[in-house]
């Protein structure tokens, strides 16, 4: 290329990126700035339908919903020829079948859709080494390798059929043809993060035709560009460059900024996920953590448990959470309950017959909240706990994101249970952070785009008084989850010698 081509070539330093999210409830554009600044943002709701356990949206939702965020976001900016790239992450394991048309042929299987249990044992009998090989015990019924099997044994599919996860449909249309997948998606369909390839010998045991595979390339490539049909549609210019994108957690680290190894972003919303960064694949004999690949060549190791702020809701319908949270700061208790969404944990361990319980004496709504409020202190704690029990980097900067973030009160308790300070970013989503992943088109790496797109945002230092106040609480709730046999020995033994380690002394006068 010769220079002048080059420079034409390369985006203006006005340049915007746009990072697309499809969640489970909604579907969200946002239009950033080199410098990170949010320029234009706009979202449309998503519907699903549930019964039992399956969980299921319709595809053709996903792309009208995000085509009108976009027009809506494009429309508010001064100039949207300055749109030079996007990025999208949609949620974990949520996958369809389409024709070669890009067509759907079932509705999405979302992500924690768990039809597939049956099918799950067959995956896991067939795939064992290579799980192990790449640093989990299994796949879970969720996932989406065992639901493409269960989509093959329910139905006849024509000979052209295709797997899609939740991203590809969307890039489909983008491009207005089939484009790469990209390995973030892909990891829980079975393709072999070490040898970046489809796992060809177990697809073959389940009879699941190679075929119906996408090409598969890393998060950050460019896999195409937007075509004048989906333009005219999103409010895209026509040529803007795809970049091939991650899963919402992954997406939600980015945004955050948490890209240097040992750093941590803990997202809290409905549940609880952590995310870090690993020189090394960490390698998890319990089955609760696994590794993404990231940026320059690291690992994202994070699980996702099942408690988390979504039990608020259930356990106060309609209170002022405002007002609750500052009655809950006055009485400031050490009464801890095990907050989980529902029946079951899948990070830092895995129980299936795991429910929630209160330790200690919580009267009143203010202390019930407050318990609560420590209580998904004390799971993410035992998660950092478990994760260096493994050999994770645990100790660089650790960020809160999520809905959970928005509560201060909350952020401090958090901060002084852990012992550490953290930060809570001003514009961390998972549609900046695709942002920030788009802002690599141009082939700046995603930790310099990272580190001139996201500010820091604010600094919570620890009390070291209230952690060791606190500390005797998260160790009675560790040692209740070994009680009833939930928590292996091991993690409960490395989570006391870890805190023993770290906790500040105490005053005489306390």
């Amino acid at each position: 290329m010769s220079e002048h081509a080059a420079r034409a070539a390369a985006p203006p330093s006005d340049a915007v990126w746009l990072g697309l999210d499809l969640g489970t409830q909604s579907a969200r554009c946002v239009a950033v700035d080199s410098k990170g600044t949010v320029l234009a943002a706009a979202s449309r709701p998503l519907t699903g339908h549930r019964q039992g356990r399956r969980h299921e949206q319709d595809p053709e939702q996903w792309w009208s919903a995000l085509a009108a965020a976009c027009r809506e976001a494009t429309g508010a900016l001064d100039d949207p020829s300055r749109v030079r790239g996007l990025a999208l992450d949609a949620t974990s394991g949520t996958i369809l079948l389409a024709d070669a048309s890009g067509t759907p042929l079932t509705p999405g299987l979302m992500y924690d859709d768990g039809r597939a249990a049956e099918q799950a044992v067959r995956v896991n009998t067939a795939g064992a080494a290579v799980w192990r090989e790449l640093g989990y015990r299994s796949m879970q019924p969720s996932w989406a390798l065992p639901k493409l099997c269960w989509l093959l044994d329910h139905a006849a599919y024509p000979a052209d059929a295709r797997l899609l996860h939740q991203a590809d449909l969307v890039t489909w249309r983008l491009a207005g043809h089939q484009v790469a997948s990209d390995a973030s998606h892909a990891l829980k369909s079975g393709y072999h993060l070490l040898e970046e390839r489809w796992s060809a010998p177990v697809l073959a045991e389940l009879d699941v035709p190679e075929r119906l595979l996408p090409h598969v390339v890393r998060p950050g490539t460019v896999i195409g560009a937007v075509c004048a049909r989906a333009a005219a549609a999103t409010g895209i210019p026509e040529g803007t460059a795809i970049v091939a994108g991650m899963t919402d957690g992954c997406a939600a680290q980015l945004g955050a900024g948490a890209l240097t190894p040992g750093a941590w972003n803990s997202v809290l919303g409905t549940t609880l996920v952590l995310k870090g960064v690993s020189p090394r694949l960490i390698r998890d004999p319990g089955g609760v953590v696994y590794c993404h690949r990231g940026p320059d060549d690291t690992w994202l190791p994070g699980g996702a448990s099942s408690s988390g702020a979504g039990v608020l809701a259930r356990e106060f319908p309609g209170a002022d959470l405002v007002r609750l949270t500052e009655a809950a700061a006055v009485c400031d208790g050490d009464a801890v309950t095990y907050p989980l969404v529902g029946r079951g944990e899948r990070f830092p361990f895995r129980a299936a017959a795991a429910e929630p319980f209160t330790l200690g004496e919580a009267r009143g709504a203010a202390e019930r909240f407050h318990a609560h409020l420590l209580g998904v202190a004390c799971v993410e704690r035992l998660c950092l706990d478990y994760l260096d029990l493994l050999g994770a980097p645990v100790e660089g900067p650790l960020t809160l994101t999520g809905g959970g973030a928005r509560n201060p009160y909350w952020n401090t308790l958090r901060a002084d249970l852990l012992g550490r300070p953290v930060r809570v970013p001003a514009q961390a989503e998972s549609a900046v952070g695709m942002a920030v992943l788009a802002a690599s088109a141009d082939g700046t790496s995603v930790r310099d785009a990272a580190a001139a797109m996201v500010e820091p945002g604010a600094e919570v230092l620890p009390d070291p008084a209230r952690t060791a106040r606190l500390l005797p609480a998260y160790l009675r709730f560790v040692d209740e989850l070994r009680a009833r046999g939930w928590l292996p020995p091991e993690a409960a033994a490395h989570a006391r010698a870890r805190t023993a380690l770290s906790a500040p002394p105490m005053r005489k006068d306390q």
